[in-house]
């Protein structure tokens, strides 16, 4: 099933961790996003986690939930409005401009985001505990830049 898109947020960390910085466009290459560091390397980045992706509406879930979650707070580099929780999955394409994406596993949360949460409960966006409810990793299958305000299609 083909679907389109938008990507609603963009961030970077220079300094690693989180909140990211949000960023206009982001030029995505095999082993991350230029300007992004992570500082645990054992957990994050490298060819088969080169980008994170979340959903907004997972966020504004949250939100009215009442937790404290924002865009970037939970180290995401691609935040996407327009889908819906399940379209995302390991194999789905993401089909940008310019550069193209792979699904390849759910990102594990971890204590670093809990301040993102009330009571520090960032195990609302485990993929374990609520399957579809996370941040996903992408490789990258074509370089490029991305831009906020762009269009994507998704392909399953």
């Amino acid at each position: 099933m083909d679907m389109i898109a938008n990507i609603v947020g963009l961030s970077v960390s220079a300094q690693g961790g989180v909140p990211k910085s949000p960023v206009e466009k982001l030029t995505i290459l095999t082993n991350g996003c230029i300007g992004d560091k992570q500082n645990d390397l054992k957990h994050h980045g490298g060819p088969e986690r080169a980008v994170c992706i979340f959903q907004e509406n997972i966020i504004e879930q949250l939100r009215s939930d009442g937790h404290p979650i924002y865009p970037g707070s939970t180290g995401e580099n691609i935040l996407l409005a327009g889908t819906s929780i399940g379209d995302l999955e390991p194999g789905t394409i993401l089909r940008f401009e310019n550069v193209e994406l792979e699904i390849t596993t759910s990102a594990p949360p971890c204590k670093t985001i809990s301040s993102s949460f009330n009571d520090g409960e960032f195990s609302l966006i485990s993929n374990k505990k609520y399957p579809s409810f996370t941040r996903w990793y992408a490789k990258v299958r074509s370089e490029g830049e991305v831009k906020l305000g762009e269009n994507i299609s998704i392909i399953n």
